[in-house]
């Protein structure tokens, strides 16, 4: 499988270091399975956000479906339409296009970012191209150095605005993307009575509204006088103080006959990215296959304190941060607990399915939450495992065992491989047994007694009956036993246990 195939529409990812495989689960119903790329990254502005994603790939070996909870629209996600005026009060024409290249320059193009249209007006309106039209910064400035000025004796400023929200947002516009309009004008307007009902329309149609002054000849930016206040005014709407944010001021930027570059902070107000808590996620980092979807730990979710969310055929389930306050609480959020490290389930006695994550760096000690969730985003937390010992990774593996085949869990093991123990980083596994739907400890499985730095408990996993004993067994891994060569331990399950002490 080829991480080339891998692919998600509509935003600018990043495949390199994507990690295809780091975690796999298989689906024995259809023999699929989902391979998941946690470290893949999508562009959101100047950021690269680490969401991760999974893929499902079918029994005849193929990429079916891919799937990426955490996977959210970024805050670039706009249509921004430029009206520029292009009448004879404009002048020199080559100093506005340098100054249009350089605002184009600033602006995140791409898919799932920025789109953006031109529009040029003095007497009449024309599209100099749409918003779908380039791709690419570099395809909408190559595209930007080619426009002509297209003169006119009157400079239709309400004109040009109406036909920017009617037309030119209708013309390769997205469903969901913020709509923003710049006018670029020496600030006279000769239908000034209309701008009031356009700008208006623009506020019904939730337009937001930026307006550019440029001088055409040594003036101050405002034109003939002759309308350029009232144009302030309704392209201001928003009060002066809201557009501080992404003008300095309305008149600051300003060209008397010399280039001009754009003052710092000049389109903060439309370029400012926030932080929506899953954007570091790496989700796919353990999966899980349920039967009504896929489990996926999410490590770096909420200030990589972690999560767990689900993908189902009907939608996606992501719990709120306040969701894992209980266990989690506010004064540990700096620790770093790493929820979602490794997922799993397991049936109660009531027959419900219920779903277990590790949080292996919880308070420096671990933890393990065994929970249901909702489909409103939040979710009960049955119950906690809590590890004892400092730097020993509990929770970094876990898996259940139905030990006599009757469809209930029976048992539970807890991973800890790098518990230290004799000098040594031994590791060890605990040993969990359902009672009553609540797990109760019954100890912790027993290896070689090598005082090696084997790190025993790295990987566990159910098995069929090895031994032919009816009962189904288990397999622990202690990946740098025996000077790092690693070995493998069988322990053997009987009646609703799993026998402590390795069978080979």
């Amino acid at each position: 499988l080829s991480k080339g195939r891998v692919t998600l529409s509509n935003v600018s990812e990043r495949k390199d270091n994507m990690r295809l495989g780091l975690s796999l689960a298989t689906n024995p119903k259809d023999n699929s399975f989902l391979a998941c790329s946690p470290l893949w990254s999508h562009e959101c502005g100047s950021s690269y956000y680490t969401t991760g994603m999974c893929s499902r790939v079918n029994s005849n070996f193929r990429f079916s479906k891919t799937v990426a909870p955490a996977l959210q629209r970024c805050q670039t996600y706009m249509d921004i339409i430029i009206v520029l005026d292009g009448s004879n009060s404009i002048y020199p024409w080559v100093e506005v296009q340098h100054f249009l290249i350089n605002i184009l320059k600033k602006f995140y193009i791409g898919p799932g970012q920025i789109q953006v249209g031109v529009v040029q007006y003095g007497e009449d309106v024309v599209h100099e191209f749409h918003l779908n039209d380039y791709r690419s910064v570099k395809d909408v400035v190559a595209a930007a150095s080619h426009i002509e000025q297209r003169g006119g004796t009157e400079t239709r400023t309400a004109y040009g605005i109406e036909f920017a929200r009617s037309e030119a947002f209708q013309k390769g516009g997205r469903k969901g993307a913020k709509r923003v309009m710049i006018v670029i004008t020496d600030g006279e307007s000769h239908d000034s009575p209309d701008l009031e009902k356009v700008i208006e329309d623009s506020e019904k149609d939730n337009v937001t509204r930026y307006a550019v002054a440029v001088s055409g000849g040594g003036g101050d930016g405002g034109g003939d006088g002759g309308g350029g206040g009232p144009f302030w005014q309704h392209m201001a709407a928003k009060s002066r103080a809201e557009l501080s944010g992404a003008l300095v001021h309305p008149k600051a930027v300003g060209l008397a006959g010399q280039p001009t570059s754009i003052p710092p902070g000049t389109f903060a107000g439309i370029l400012n990215e926030i932080s929506f808590g899953l954007e570091m996620s790496q989700t796919g980092f353990s999966s899980h296959v349920v039967e009504d979807g896929i489990l996926l730990g999410a490590v770096g979710a909420y200030d990589w304190n972690g999560a767990v969310l689900k993908e189902t055929s009907s939608g996606k389930v992501i719990p709120l941060r306040e969701s894992y306050l209980q266990e989690f609480p506010e004064e540990l959020k700096n620790h770093g607990a790493y929820l979602g490290y490794t997922v799993s389930s397991v049936i109660s006695t009531k027959h419900e399915r219920i779903y277990v994550a590790g949080a292996p760096r919880f308070n420096h000690t671990g933890k393990v939450i065994i929970f249901s969730m909702h489909n409103n985003r939040n979710l009960t937390i049955h119950q906690a495992l809590k590890g004892e010992q400092i730097g020993s990774y509990y929770g970094s593996e876990i898996n259940s065992l139905d030990v006599n085949g009757d469809g209930v869990t029976d048992v539970l093991l807890v991973g800890a491989p790098m518990y230290f123990s004799e000098g040594r980083e031994r590791g060890k596994v605990y040993v969990y047994t359902l009672r009553e739907n609540h797990f109760v400890s019954s100890g912790a499985l027993v290896d070689l007694q090598s005082y090696q730095n084997s790190r025993f408990g790295s990987c566990i996993a159910a098995v069929p009956d090895l031994n032919q004993d009816s009962y189904n067994d288990l397999v622990v891994g202690a990946p740098l036993e025996d000077e790092h060569q690693g070995a493998i331990y069988i322990f053997l399950g009987f009646e609703e246990t799993i026998l402590k002490k390795y069978k080979q």
